[in-house]
């Protein structure tokens, strides 16, 4: 007997850090708002918390919202690993991000804002061995950073060594 996958409507904190590394003040967001095999909506509020772990000189810098977006990446990539797995306690692949490109910083903090944060990916390319998506994190109707991530997936096989081919 097969059982159809019903992905969840919405997760909150604690679905959110069962399935990412980033665990206890490390795991960022809030609330997996909304999300489809291409995309995911989240939503932060631990950039107001003054014991944020990416807090720096008594300030949280906007290029750390590349970590919000990171995390939504990483969410996304579990819930599309658990939506796909041929069995259900199949492990997904890890992980890494290897490169953000075209960051686009609106504003100078994130501690400041005063509200909430939506962190929004989308799956722009992919294949079984990385994928690219496109990031964006809003304050409001007020556009924050946004910017390109390449994940690459299964890094255990990927060669160490620069000059070594697959």
């Amino acid at each position: 007997m097969t059982l159809a996958f019903t992905p969840p409507a919405s997760l909150d904190h604690e679905e959110i850090a069962r399935r990412i590394p980033h665990q206890g003040s490390m795991c960022l967001l809030d609330r997996v708002s909304a999300w489809d095999s291409e995309r995911i909506s989240c939503e932060a509020t631990s950039h107001l918390d003054p014991g944020n772990p990416l807090r720096a000189h008594g300030r949280l810098g906007a290029a750390c919202g590349i970590e919000y977006a990171a995390q939504a990446m990483a969410v996304h990539g579990a819930l599309v690993a658990e939506m796909q797995a041929a069995a259900p306690d199949e492990a997904p692949k890890a992980g890494y991000l290897v490169s953000v490109r075209g960051v686009s910083l609106h504003v100078a903090r994130l501690d400041d804002l005063g509200t909430a944060m939506a962190v929004r990916a989308e799956r722009r390319s992919g294949n079984a061995g990385s994928v690219l998506y496109d990031f964006t994190v809003h304050a409001g109707d007020a556009l924050l950073l946004s910017g390109r991530a390449v994940v690459m997936l299964d890094a255990a096989m990927a060669p160490t060594n620069p000059k070594e081919t697959p």
